[in-house]
């Protein structure tokens, strides 16, 4: 997809160091509306150090972050929740005995009049967001504990979805999947694009990214190595990236 217009999110020139390692040295991304940007390195590349920054979960030393082009403060995830920015952890923070939709309002129940879970409003709502995500999710009164991994993927993202996020941060969602849950998730992607989300996407997969992300960006050593356009590159310029540290002359 063409790049126009403001981002939804910009990271200028965001430094963190721990005990004097810069685990992220003045480091630049952004990510428009309805793109899936990848993020990659091997491990320690300061990828996930980076992202947490915009999570809410550490604050960088230096940097400014911007979204819809207007610098904000993140200071803990409670601030990113509040500019509509949602993390799917690999983890993916499931209550397991519990169902979709007590998942879904986890900490956000909604009350009736007398102060009396409505779990009738929860479940419909539930259904709703699910019929648009996931059209072929049926399991609504089991705990999520017996819901495979893409469903609970599923449930996760619905989660972040109902609660309006517009940015979407996911830590290697399809890892530890089979081949059919692997295209389930990379449809419910294809689908948030749709709706016009823009999705952070950590992976090590470079297969995935070439799949599923607009552009890739590539960490080495605290370091950005470069953006590219995925379809601009190939899977051994990639590869070539996160090893040697250097961006393909075609992409330069």
């Amino acid at each position: 997809m063409a790049q126009t217009g403001t981002p939804l999110v910009e990271m200028r020139d965001i430094s963190i160091a721990f005990g004097g390692i810069k685990a992220v040295d003045h480091v630049t991304i952004d990510l428009y509306p309805g793109e899936v940007v990848g993020l990659l390195g091997h491990n320690g590349a300061g990828k996930s150090t980076l992202i947490k920054c915009l999570s809410g979960a550490y604050k960088a030393d230096s940097g400014t972050i911007l979204i819809n082009g207007e610098p904000v403060e993140i200071d803990n995830p409670r601030d990113a929740r509040a500019q509509n920015i949602e993390t799917i952890y690999q983890t993916l923070a499931l209550a397991d005995n519990l169902d979709a939709a007590s998942n879904l309002f986890l900490g956000r129940e909604l009350v009736g009049p007398g102060g009396m879970l409505n779990d009738a409003a929860m479940e419909a709502e539930t259904r709703k967001i699910m019929g648009r995500l996931n059209p072929n999710f049926r399991k609504f009164n089991v705990p999520v504990s017996a819901l495979s991994g893409g469903q609970r993927q599923s449930v996760a993202i619905a989660r972040a979805v109902y609660f309006n996020a517009k940015i979407l941060i996911m830590d290697e969602p399809t890892a530890a999947l089979g081949p059919h849950e692997t295209q389930m998730v990379s449809e419910l992607i294809q689908e948030l694009k749709a709706q016009g989300l823009g999705i952070f996407l950590i992976e090590h997969d470079i297969h995935n990214v070439m799949k599923l992300c607009d552009r890739a960006s590539v960490m080495k050593n605290g370091q950005l190595v470069g953006t590219v356009k995925v379809d601009e590159v190939t899977d051994e310029d990639i590869l070539g990236m996160i090893i040697m540290g250097k961006k393909p002359a075609r992409a330069a």
